[in-house]
């Protein structure tokens, strides 16, 4: 039996578009043993709506890793136990790949290396600001530009409060809102903001948050989306975050705080004024990632 943990993530931090990515302290299971045929038990998030045929995403990225070492997929077991909400910008689908590949690596004896499952990662999601996190855990910086990197970053000593709407977006459709081009002045701003708030995470300087989560180049276009955005944003901060921001495509809102209960109030009373029903979840970041919560036993 393996069992392997996968932590939610919340991707850009605000500026940190498609680069920036944070774990979670919310997981994701993936329970895999031996069987004569594909047989998929789902129990919790989105257990009505999640596949339980060869197209379900933990058992395709599964297969990936046979086929990387060129053996055929074998039918397994799978029971997924899951905690993260379904298209809220909290990186279900990347927990999805990930705890498909750490699990299949489990299973055949660990042939891959860790920078193996990251590529293959990134290959099925398209972009690493989610997976890289939910594999490595911690804060982590990637890019694809001439090749794929990762770094991880000192983790943040704050309380997380998400604020998760009940309605979802999907990330295709978050994207297809996006401009082509942005204003040079919004480009040059979200350089600076990118900056603090690497700066605020390296030497704790949180009150730097403030500006180091701001952005100019999806969360205007974005907030369209998420009625009260910019309302809630301004009463979390009123009530003590230190940074707010639309967590990955949203319509979750994430803030940083050393005041989790009045921030988690102070959220989900203005959603709620604007129509929407939200949970809220405190939660902190998570240092280790899938790749370190394996279990073979």
């Amino acid at each position: 039996m393996i069992r392997v943990r996968v932590p939610a993530t919340s991707a850009n931090l605000g500026p940190g578009f498609d680069v920036i990515g944070v774990a979670l302290s919310i997981f994701n299971e993936v329970w895999v043993e031996a069987s004569k045929e594909l047989k998929i038990e789902v129990f919790g998030e989105g257990a009505n709506k999640i596949s339980k045929a060869q197209d379900n995403l933990v058992y395709r990225a599964f297969c990936e890793v046979f086929e990387k070492v060129g053996k055929e997929p074998e039918p397994v077991k799978l029971t997924l136990k899951n905690e993260i909400p379904l298209s809220r910008g909290l990186g279900s689908s990347s927990a999805a790949i990930v705890g498909g590949l750490v699990a299949a690596n489990a299973y055949l004896n660990f042939p891959l290396k860790p920078e193996e499952l990251l590529q293959l990662a990134v290959e099925i999601e398209g972009h690493p600001d989610n997976v890289a996190p939910a594999l490595c855990g911690g804060v982590t910086i990637c890019t694809q530009t001439p090749k794929l990197r990762c770094v991880k970053l000192p983790i943040f000593e704050l309380d997380v409060v998400l604020a998760v709407p009940d309605f979802e977006i999907k990330t295709s459709d978050a994207r297809r809102i996006l401009p082509k081009e942005v204003p040079f002045e919004d480009a040059k701003m979200n350089v600076a903001n990118v900056a603090f708030l690497i700066m605020a995470l390296c030497t704790k300087r949180y009150e730097l948050l403030e500006i180091g989560m701001q952005d100019k180049l999806h969360q205007p276009y974005r907030s369209r989306l998420v009625p009260g955005f910019y309302e809630v944003l301004e009463r979390a901060r009123e009530a003590g975050a230190l940074g707010v921001a639309l967590s990955g495509s949203g319509p979750t809102m994430i803030a940083l705080t050393k005041s989790p209960q009045a921030v988690a109030k102070a959220m989900a009373e203005t959603f709620e004024k604007h129509g929407v029903n939200v949970k809220t979840i405190i939660t902190h970041p998570q240092e280790r990632g899938a790749l370190e919560l394996v279990d073979v036993g």
